[in-house]
This record gives C-alpha cells, structure tokens and sequence, in this order.
C-alpha cells in the first residue's frame, strides 16, 4: 500500500514537471506571438504619396505578421500623437522647409530619421500652363481679380500650407489662403483646367496631377518655398526598441521617381481599395523590399 502510495506521489510530481515545462514553452510561444502580432499603427493623410507609401508598408508588415493600423490624422495631430507615444510612425515629414515648424516643435521628443527616404521633392505654388502672363509668384499681385483673390489650398494644418501663408505675407500678395482638403483641391484644379480659367495652389512633385492636367511651378525669386525638398520618416520614442527589425526595415526604406510613381499609378488603379495596388507592387518589387529588410 505504502509502495502504490510512493508510486502514486512520484507520477504526479512528474505530471507536475510536465506541465510546468509544457507551460513555459507554450508561454514562450505565445509571447513570441503576440511580439510579431502586436499592433504597429501609422499616421496617413489623404495626400497621393502618403497613401501610397502607408498602404505600402500595411503590406510589408502585415505579410511579415504583423498587425498595422493606419489612423487619419493632418499633420499637426499626427505629430502630437507621436510625441505623445499615441501613434507609432509619421512616414511623412518635408524638410528642410515644409515641416520645419513640426521639426522645431517635436524634435526632442520623437525620433526623426537622420536621412530621407525619398530626395527629389518640390513645392510652391503652381498655375494651368495657359496663363502665360502668370509666371512668377510676383505676378499674381497684378493679376489678383483673374483669381478672385484666393489661392486654392488644402488641408489647414499642412506644413505646405504654413510656408504658403508665409509666402503670401512675404510677397505682400493679400490673397486669401482657402483651406478645403487635397481631394477638393485636386477636384477645383482639374475643373478650372478643362475651362480654361484662372487657379493657383501650393502644389507638390511627387503628385499624380501633373501627369493628368497641364501645370507649372511659379518662380519663386525669395525661395520662401525653399528649393529641393526631401522627405523623412520619424517615430515615437522607444520605437526603436520595441519593434529594432521594423525600425531598421523603415531606415533602408528609399523611393526613387520611378518606385514611387509607380506605386502611385498602382493606388490610383483602385483608389477605394489602396492595399491592393500596394501588395501588386511589394509582389512586382521582391529584390527593392529585400534590401530594405536586409
């Protein structure tokens, strides 16, 4: 009896071993899991490069396990959000000009990338080809009733949106800056074009619109606008060590003019439907994405 009664003690505390060992294994798994499932969430505005590039890595990351949210938020928001540690990664930040103010503001609390991921930026404020008259942002004082005294903007909280104010105060034009959104920009834009009649806006190159309508760049003589433009990622404080591979992946991250308007044309393709132009491009681009993860 004694002997069943030993017998009996040992084979529990084996079953016990057992269990324990199966656990922390399992627990271990499980960790593991949850690591490469956890939720990465990316700031997007509704500008034709942003949704590109954020549908882009969605794509990337999601395939490599990851769980990615993009939440919409303007620029100023989004840049609070990061500094706050609310959002993971602002993928689009125009310098040395555009986002100047947001650098100056959040530098010392999130983590601007120290090179850009793409380099052949520029922005000022762009006319219909036609208006032969209007070539310099200096002519538009005398031409002021040809565009009923406004300029066309988009969203409010845009940097481009903050150096064209500053471009209207330094060239003393008094125009009023129309804040709406890019889309209805876009929409204002193309339908002045097919009536041939008057509009300026702040424009930018990487845009698809210039591919579509007829338009020109002002000069811009004080270069209040700047001149070449590049464009940075940056990410909440401790990303790095959260998520290290993610980190070093968005680091080699680079377009050229050619990857990203090919990206773009491939969002445009089914623009209700941005992941899937995404994803055709991550499976038509393997070699580009396999640098980047190296």
């Amino acid at each position: 009896m004694s002997q069943l009664i030993l017998f009996t003690i040992i084979l529990f505390g084996l079953a016990a071993c057992g269990s324990t060992s199966e656990s922390d294994d399992s627990g271990s798994t499980n960790a593991e899991s949850n690591e490469s499932k956890e939720t990465i969430t990316i700031g997007q505005i509704n500008w034709p490069e942003n949704v590109a590039v954020t549908n882009l890595w969605k794509a990337i990351l999601e395939d490599e396990g990851y769980d990615v949210e993009l939440k919409l938020l303007e620029m100023g928001p989004q840049m609070a959000a990061l500094a706050s540690g609310d959002l993971d990664v602002a993928p689009e930040i125009w310098l040395p000009v555009q986002d100047k103010s947001y650098y100056e503001q959040y530098k010392d609390e999130t983590n601007f990338f120290e090179d850009p991921w793409y380099e052949h930026g520029k922005v000022g404020l762009a006319v219909p080809t036609y208006m032969e008259d209007v070539n310099s942002i200096k002519d538009l004082h005398e031409n002021k009733e040809k565009f009923n005294g406004e300029i066309i903007g988009f969203e409010s909280g845009a940097g481009t949106m903050l150096v064209t104010q500053e471009v209207n105060e330094e060239y003393g034009l008094e125009y009023e800056l129309v804040a709406s959104s890019t889309a209805a920009m876009i929409t204002s834009i193309k339908d002045a074009v097919e009536k041939e009649e008057p509009i300026v806006a702040p424009l930018w190159k990487p845009h698809y619109v210039f591919s579509e309508v007829d338009l020109k760049f002002l000069e811009d003589p004080k270069k209040t606008f700047g001149e070449v433009e590049k464009i940075y990622m940056a990410t909440r404080e401790g990303f790095d060590t959260d998520h290290e591979k993610v980190s070093k992946w968005l680091k080699n991250f680079k377009l050229s003019d050619k990857q990203l308007g090919e990206l773009m044309l491939n969002i445009k393709e089914d623009v209700d439907n941005p992941i899937k132009g995404a994803q055709k491009w991550v499976e038509e681009n393997q070699d580009v994405i396999e640098k980047w993860m190296k």
